[in-house]
């Protein structure tokens, strides 16, 4: 989920990370997989495939599944899926908008289960285009702030990647995001690295343009509720949405 609520990119997210571990794995697989056969099976010369691999490792794929999905998507080794990439428009309550990245073999189940997870809570699907439009291709590396003892700061990261080219950086509470153009966030994740910093993930993803104030705590909890259905179907890969829930809410919620 990519809001821009530092409490949904914190606390929602990993009560789903540890709530549904399982289902996120396959997820991540399913990335390595495509990212293999998409540009090879070797990480050093596939920038895609390595970062795929990173954020799998960051959040504690088995070395033997991340192994066999490369092998899968090389060509290695059999059982793999011809995936194609599907985008599913929506909006969820308070006119929050969402964009749902599937990554598919069979297009009809897609359909199908996203419009099901959509309608049954609380949200209508959208024409094609009407939310895609606020919606901009972003690179987005992700960075803790704690890193070996030391505490982060965003000039911190802006110094380490200014040649790279980076656009900005946000405070999400635990983590920065560094916003750049698409083209370039392989530089500035080795960027990242070449500073002597680690980083939890670094790929492309869809970056509202503006986000939508969640103002009360019950359409908090219906949106949450949505996003929860939608994530759990297993051909979705990225829920991307503009939300903003204010931290008192936020902290409600979380009690």
């Amino acid at each position: 989920m990519s809001g821009h609520s530092k409490w949904a990119t914190t606390k929602h997210k990993k009560a789903a990370i540890d709530a549904k571990r399982g289902k996120l794995f396959a997820k991540l697989i399913k990335n390595i997989e495509v990212a293999a056969r998409t540009g090879g099976a070797d990480p050093s010369g596939n920038p895609t495939l390595y970062d795929a691999i990173q954020k799998a490792r960051k959040n504690s794929v088995p070395v033997d599944n991340i192994d066999r999905a490369v092998k899968r998507g090389g060509g290695t080794e059999g059982g793999g899926a011809d995936y194609i990439t599907i985008m599913y428009e929506a909006y969820g309550p308070g006119g929050v908008a969402l964009l749902i990245e599937c990554l598919t073999d069979n297009r009809n189940r897609s359909a199908s289960d996203v419009k099901v997870a959509v309608t049954r809570n609380g949200g209508t699907m959208a024409d094609v285009g009407s939310v895609s439009r606020i919606f901009d291709r972003k690179g987005v590396v992700e960075v803790a702030k704690t890193q070996g003892g030391r505490t982060l700061t965003e000039d911190d990261l802006l110094e380490a990647t200014l040649d790279a080219g980076p656009e900005d950086v946000f405070d999400e509470g635990e983590t920065f995001r560094v916003i750049s153009d698409p083209n370039v966030v392989v530089d500035v994740r080795k960027a990242v690295q070449e500073a002597g910093l680690d980083y939890d993930s670094a790929e492309v993803q869809f970056v509202p343009q503006y986000t939508e104030s969640v103002a009360t705590t019950e359409a908090a909890e219906k949106l949450f509720k949505l996003l929860d259905a939608i994530e759990d179907c297993d051909d979705v890969q990225n829920v991307y949405s503009n939300e903003d829930v204010p931290d008192e809410i936020g902290d409600a919620l979380g009690d």
